[in-house]
């Protein structure tokens, strides 16, 4: 009975100092089921989507803005800079800590609004979701439709007189639907994260088709078309 006893004593230690030893990820496990946010000071705007706290680079979760040499790609770190640079904020992270260049991955709150989404009411970024949809994906959604319904920046619709005739056929393919050829030279198809294809000295006659190839997420995707002046042309998600 006494060596049982001190098995039992050891197996509790044993517990105790794994706990203790794991304390860092259990603790991060904690939170994120708590939904508990953590309070950072934004020392530096990197680009759209990307902060810096403590010589921390977090990565904003939920959207994708413009990359350096991309229409609004100024407007959109500037904008940002306006609502959060140099302020306190709180951090709530989503289903997965840090993305492959391990940076923090994380909606960023100030007054308890979520920036996030503010960048895509404002036509700043358009939704991102490659790790799946989370309870704030409908949110987005509904910020990037009032962005459609306002007409701003990315959201703007192309008054290009093709504008009404190239369309969607499916997730791989363009078409010509009108009566007349379209010139959709400089146009570019992009989906949800930072993959796309710009098309170059092309012309669809009346019911042609256009392929194309984009790495689309398995979790669902949402395929977005610019004419030449960045002018949004059509989206539809799969």
């Amino acid at each position: 009975m006494n060596q049982r006893k001190k098995d039992i004593k050891i197996l509790i230690a044993l517990i105790i100092a794994l706990l203790i030893l794991n304390y860092p990820f259990l603790d991060d496990k904690l939170k994120s089921f708590l939904n508990v946010k953590e309070q950072i000071h934004v020392d530096r705007i990197i680009d759209g989507d990307t902060i810096e706290s403590n010589e921390t680079s977090i990565r904003l979760l939920g959207i994708n803005t413009p990359e350096r040499g991309e229409l609004y790609y100024n407007e959109a770190k500037t904008f940002l800079e306006s609502k959060i640079f140099n302020k306190t904020v709180s951090l709530e992270f989503g289903k997965e800590r840090y993305d492959k260049y391990n940076r923090t991955l994380a909606y960023v709150f100030l007054d308890n609004k979520n920036i996030n989404i503010k960048l895509v009411e404002n036509g700043f970024a358009n939704y991102y979701f490659p790790a799946g949809k989370d309870r704030h994906y409908p949110e987005f959604v509904q910020a990037w439709e009032m962005c459609i319904n306002n007409n701003i920046n990315l959201c703007e619709k192309s008054t290009n007189s093709c504008a009404s005739c190239i369309n969607l056929k499916d997730s791989k393919t363009l078409k010509n639907i009108c009566s007349f050829e379209c010139d959709i030279s400089g146009w570019k198809i992009k989906a949800e994260g930072r993959n796309n294809t710009i098309f170059q000295g092309k012309i669809l006659g009346s019911g042609e088709e256009i392929p194309f190839k984009l790495e689309l997420t398995e979790t669902g995707d949402t395929i977005f078309l610019w004419d030449d002046k960045g002018k949004l042309v059509v989206w539809k998600s799969y």
